[in-house]
């Protein structure tokens, strides 16, 4: 016998479908296809009933981006984890890259919204694109000093957010190029990404002074072609 879901467990399971709904609808057609009528009729429920759940369209796609977004940022860190982990193994450091491009090719609409909200004044969503890409940079650079590279001063701290930035924004880039067409290999945009992040934690180590860090083994070092890409 199923035991009957209580009043905010039902609430809960109709706030899931209406978020799948959206998502399905914005992969199919974009956010041009996106409208409340729509997106609940697709999670079968009454139109009415979506303003229970969301204050209006933007509030329901700023959940899919923060929802979507926490889970790509725990997957990189574990992925980062088992990187530093591993400092020897360039496939744990490619894979902190190919999880990234992966996600932005499974939904890229989102990718696309909040690209240009961060760059619209006028758009609703430009707080939380502006905090997301904030999130994303104070992560990574974190990361990075993790993995033994210091931050000890402000020119330091400073260098460590510049590449996290940097790469970030590769990132984007290169999974905008790989979705229209221009780098259909995304294992190869993943090693250009790698090629990329090495160069500019070089930079780093040499001029923080890092003995410590080298002794540490922080971070790999390229492969044989010295420029950690696969041959």
């Amino acid at each position: 016998m199923t035991t009957p879901l209580s009043r905010s467990e039902a609430k809960d399971r109709t706030r899931r479908r209406l978020l799948k709904a959206a998502l399905t609808i914005l992969d199919q057609e974009g956010e041009a296809g996106l409208s409340t009528v729509k997106v609940a009729r697709a999670a079968g429920i009454a139109q009415s009933s979506f303003y229970v759940h969301f204050k209006d369209m933007q509030e329901l796609l700023r959940v899919l981006a923060e929802e979507s977004g926490a889970r790509l940022r725990a997957s990189m860190r574990r992925a980062r984890r088992r990187a530093r982990e591993a400092p020897g193994d360039l496939d744990s450091h490619r894979e902190t890259f190919r999880i990234p491009l992966e996600a932005a090719c499974r939904h890229p609409e989102l990718l696309r919204i909040q690209l240009r909200a961060r760059h619209d004044p006028s758009s609703l969503l430009r707080d939380f694109a502006v905090e997301t890409a904030r999130a994303y940079r104070e992560h990574h650079a974190a990361d990075l000093a993790a993995l033994g590279y210091t931050a000890d001063d402000e020119r330091d701290r400073r260098r460590l957010e510049m590449i996290a930035e940097g790469i970030n924004a590769a990132t984007n880039a290169l999974a905008i190029g790989h979705l229209e067409g221009r780098y259909p290999d995304l294992d190869e945009c993943a090693d250009i990404l790698t090629a990329l992040s090495r160069g500019a934690l070089r930079l780093l180590r040499h001029t923080s002074g890092g003995a410590a860090q080298r002794e540490s083994g922080g971070h790999p070092e390229p492969g044989p072609g010295g420029d950690g890409l696969r041959r």
